[in-house]
């Protein structure tokens, strides 16, 4: 095989192939597990469940179903849990995809910190970025959010890299 010109300008970690079963399985354990640390914050440093957690379910299925869904507020729901799941869960994929592709070629422990930095650019993004088209979720800014997104990236990161070795 001939050596790679390094003045190639595709990236060696896009040649690696995706591996779909194991980028699904990192996303879905990582938006399990992150979503297990934001209510066990809090629960352990607010008063605020199960509203709070009722709110951010509001929030997510509104980007689907629209902004009908925020209301009534912190309230339980079947149909916007159940959107706000797939809405959670789609997106964890997405980002779990994205993620796999920047830490193909690296150890596990580069892995890790690339999927925590990973994670903290997430929050920016959902929590900044995107409130120019959802609004609503400028609610959601604190540090439990930015833990529970630094903890995304991580438990992503070592998901994907345990399932596709």
């Amino acid at each position: 095989m001939a050596a790679r010109d390094p003045m190639d300008p595709r990236s060696p970690a896009l040649d690696q192939p995706v591996k779909w079963s194991a980028v699904a399985y990192a996303g879905i354990a990582a938006g399990i597990l992150s979503t297990i640390v934001q209510i066990v914050l809090w629960f352990v440093f607010t008063d605020a469940l199960p509203a709070i957690l009722f709110r951010d379910a509001r929030f997510a299925a509104a980007i689907v179903i629209g902004r009908g869904a925020l209301s009534p507020p912190e309230t339980f729901d079947v149909q916007v849990m159940l959107v706000a799941t797939l809405v959670h869960f789609a997106l964890s994929v997405a980002y779990g995809l994205i993620l796999s592709r920047l830490i193909a070629r690296l150890r596990t422990p580069s892995s890790l910190l690339v999927g925590a930095v990973f994670g903290l650019c997430l929050y920016v993004v959902n929590m900044h970025g995107f409130t120019i088209f959802f609004p609503w979720f400028d609610a959601t800014r604190d540090w439990i959010t930015v833990a529970a997104h630094v903890t995304f990236g991580a438990t992503a990161a070592d998901a994907y890299k345990a399932m596709s070795t």
